[in-house]
């Protein structure tokens, strides 16, 4: 954080843990993941797919819900207006809207979703109300697009937020970077994948 928009009062104060956390993966399907697919070639997301394991795996060993989403149209009138075409070839039953297979566990729970936010237009902030979560951990792709986006929703919708930052991957390093200084900024603590874990592991059974 630069100097002036400490000086300014920004990210003066800590978001901080509730009591029933769960985490949102945000979009952790194969058309980002998966170097068959032109979106899904990058190397930082990658090195994202790699520290999200950990952390699921650990939230499954504490028992908190672990909420999937994938972006996914039926039709076109569902696709609107991005700018990313090949976008449009993601129908919900396609491998492309599946999610990467190492992040996947039985119990978790699946949603798709048609915009950049996991929160919008989707039943996800009534699915953790109604299992009483008052923290949640963010991770996914991309970063600069839905994982942002959902970033703003989940504190728009009153939760705490906190965003596993090498959890989280771009297409690129610098809009990862750039997104994650700004939100740190207004809305979210970020925590690394390795402190994630063991907040996680030392929740009360």
């Amino acid at each position: 954080m630069s100097d002036q928009f400490e000086a300014a009062g920004y990210g003066l104060t800590s978001v901080g843990w509730g009591e029933r956390p769960a985490i949102v993966a945000v979009d952790f399907q194969l058309a980002f993941c998966d170097p068959a697919f032109a979106t899904g070639r990058s190397d930082h997301i990658a090195n994202a797919v790699k520290n999200a394991e950990g952390v699921l795996n650990a939230g499954r060993a504490a028992g908190i819900p672990i909420v999937h989403t994938a972006v996914a149209w039926s039709h076109d009138d569902e696709f609107v207006k991005w700018k990313v075409p090949s976008l449009r070839d993601i129908t919900p039953d396609s491998p492309a809207a599946s999610t990467v297979p190492q992040l996947w566990g039985d119990s978790d729970i699946y949603l798709i979703k048609q915009y950049p936010s996991a929160f919008f237009a989707t039943p996800l902030s009534t699915i953790l109300r109604n299992r009483a979560v008052d923290t949640v951990l963010i991770m996914g792709v991309t970063t600069s697009g839905c994982v942002r986006a959902s970033i703003i929703d989940s504190f728009s919708c009153g939760f705490k937020t906190i965003v596993v930052e090498d959890a989280c991957g771009d297409q690129e390093a610098g809009p990862h970077d750039d997104n994650m200084r700004d939100v740190s900024r207004r809305y979210v603590d970020l925590i690394s994948a390795a402190d994630a874990i063991s907040n996680l592991e030392s929740l009360p059974s």
